[in-house]
């Protein structure tokens, strides 16, 4: 059957068309679910040790995550943006709820103050090589908290891998792009929380 003569209507077009549209012409825009950058991940079989500052800055982004929620909520003018944004923030609000449920808070003041364990800061100094004598100091804490430029390294490191159990004036080796690096421990701190 043709609505016009020489045109016929196009199978797989929707009834109210009587031929093949573009997309661009249409209203029907299509989902694509967004990617969600991953949180650094967790070893198997590691549990998920985290500050009592680390969780409350858990708790913090879960908090700003649900106020987003909220502004989104508010902001319908683009339907497709919308439902793009509200996914993104459930699956951040996920993957944030499932760490704060499974993080295991360790209070470096309970932690042996003559060894270097989880929540220490520690201070290092460069034996040898072209950085001898020079020391830093960093913190030994969990994934989530972990920010080099800020000298808080993950307990899975392996800076803090290498430290870890170690007490002052003993030495350690650490395998490095550069070679081997000499490093001995000057002073353990833990800080409150």
């Amino acid at each position: 059957m043709s609505l016009l003569p020489g045109l016929a209507w196009h199978h797989s077009a929707p009834a109210c068309y009587p031929w093949s549209v573009s997309k661009a012409f249409t209203k029907d825009e299509a989902w694509e679910e967004p990617i969600i950058p991953p949180r650094a991940p967790i070893p198997a079989g590691v549990p998920n040790y985290v500050t009592p500052r680390g969780l409350r800055l858990l708790r913090e982004e879960l908090a700003t995550l649900e106020t987003e929620r909220h502004r989104v909520d508010a902001d319908r003018a683009d339907e497709v943006e919308y439902r793009r944004r509200l996914a993104i923030l459930a699956g951040r609000t996920r993957d944030l709820t499932a760490r704060l449920a499974s993080a295991a808070v360790v209070d470096p003041r309970q932690q042996p103050h003559d060894e270097v364990r989880f929540g220490a800061s520690v201070t290092l100094r460069s034996l040898g090589g072209q950085r001898d004598g020079e020391e830093r100091r960093l913190e030994i804490v969990g994934i989530d908290e972990a920010d080099a430029a800020h000298g808080r390294v993950a307990f899975v490191a392996p800076i803090a891998r290498a430290i870890l159990g170690r007490g002052v004036g003993d030495t350690v080796a650490l395998d490095t792009p550069r070679g081997k690096d000499l490093l001995e421990v000057v002073a353990i701190h833990y800080p409150a929380p």
